[in-house]
């Protein structure tokens, strides 16, 4: 039997658009490492949303694990630490790649999905032991986060402002940015977060791209030299045009990028109050593109014939939270079926 994939947003290939770039550009021939035209023009297309005060540096890596190990591990010496709320994508996604590179993760509490202030001086003050302990350096958060929530403006600009203060880098992982900042709970621009930390990441592969993720070094001091970070941790590619063309179209005439999760986000609030409607909770609110309902397992089990999808955690002994996600080629009528059989069983 056919299944529908809500299991996560690159199910599918990449925008018509990309493919057509791509194909189109093909034979022509350009320089390699992301000194080609392409990549250049994208990154003029990203300064200029990134605000006139902007004057960093802009790389192009092929995936989010990528950005992650190359962004984090280029800002630390080799005893300091991240700090991460326990439900953080580098501390239960990523197979330890963080600790791999030999940076310890300090994780605390999240609070619907977030970091704050409080529990950032908690781990400062229960990780103060020094020399004896990794010292607290990088403040690690991702926007959306691991559970569809964003940030405000507002917390952006108090964690911004701890950060200063107490002398940490703040960086974002921006996987999902685009349906963080398409959302209507959000208010904040991408000039907004280049001004505000020291180093993110935008999310092509979630976004339509075929894969590509485009880091921001925001802090001069952090922007120098650091390609050769790129390049010792593998993620220079030769055909570097690949993710340089992608960026280019995503952030074209077209605005794809922000389209694209824009209709993400519409394909999953429309799910969300229809399976509100069908009497079930959810466990967060939906303000991106993913959708956490707590199901009785025995509805979850006649779904999983015809939907794929994550059961994410137990929610007692006969209820569980699924998670479903939906992308930039998810079809309206496709959510229509998994809410029709949903008032059905």
């Amino acid at each position: 039997m056919t299944t529908f994939s809500f299991l996560d947003d690159y199910s599918e290939g990449a925008h018509p658009d990309i493919l057509s770039a791509l194909t189109e550009s093909n034979y022509v021939q350009q320089a390699a490492y992301g000194e080609d035209a392409y990549s250049a023009e994208a990154t003029d297309l990203l300064k200029a949303r990134l605000g006139r005060t902007f004057n960093g540096a802009i790389h192009y890596v092929a995936s989010g694990t990528m950005a992650n190990i190359v962004s984090i591990s280029s800002c630390l010496r080799p005893h300091e630490a991240v700090i991460a709320v326990e439900s953080g994508h580098i501390v239960v996604r990523e197979a330890g790649a963080i600790e791999a590179t030999g940076h310890k993760l300090i994780v605390v509490p999240a609070v619907d999905g977030k970091l704050t202030p409080a529990n950032i001086e908690a781990a400062l003050a229960g990780n103060a032991h020094f020399p004896h302990m990794a010292k607290p350096r990088l403040m690690y958060l991702s926007n959306a986060t691991e559970i569809g929530t964003v940030y405000s403006l507002a917390e952006l600009r108090e964690i911004s402002a701890l950060a200063k203060q107490r002398g940490l880098i703040l960086f974002l992982d921006g996987a999902r940015l685009g349906a963080a900042l398409a959302s209507g709970k959000s208010d904040v621009t991408l000039a907004d977060i280049a001004s505000l930390v020291d180093i993110f990441w935008i999310g092509g592969t979630k976004a339509g791209a075929l894969l590509g993720e485009a880091i921001v070094v925001c802090n001069p001091a952090l922007a120098e030299d650091f390609a050769f970070h790129v390049k010792q941790r593998g993620g220079m590619l030769a055909k570097g045009r690949l993710l340089g063309i992608q960026f280019q179209v995503l952030f074209g005439v077209k605005d794809l990028f922000f389209e694209n999760a824009k209709h993400a986000n519409a394909m999953a609030a429309k799910l969300a109050a229809g399976i509100v409607s069908c009497g079930y909770a959810l466990e967060a609110e939906t303000a991106t593109n993913q959708v956490f309902p707590i199901l009785p397992d025995s509805v979850i089990s006649a779904l999983k014939q015809h939907f794929a999808f994550y059961v994410w955690r137990k929610s007692n002994d006969d209820h569980s939270v699924i998670r479903l996600v939906t992308s930039w080629a998810t079809q309206e009528h496709q959510v229509d079926a998994f809410l029709t059989r949903l008032a059905q069983v």
